[in-house]
């Protein structure tokens, strides 16, 4: 299964369902630009109301660096 690779030690069985979702999508668009930018591509955002077109390298400065835990 697609799943079974994911390390659920770094979450707390405290945490709440909405705080594991977010934990979850913020872990999945950090694995999506990475690959992106390894690959030396380009994403498409929205910022400020706009839709642009990022290199992906430069989208990693802006994220959060990953939680170890939850």
């Amino acid at each position: 299964m697609a799943f079974d690779n994911i390390d659920t030690s770094v979450i707390s069985s405290e945490a709440s369902f909405e705080s594991k979702v977010i934990y979850g999508i913020q872990k999945a668009l950090r694995k999506l630009a990475e690959q992106t930018a390894l690959q030396g591509g380009n994403l498409v955002v929205k910022i400020d109301g706009e839709i642009k077109d990022v290199p992906a390298r430069e989208l990693l400065k802006d994220l959060p660096e990953e939680k170890t835990t939850l």
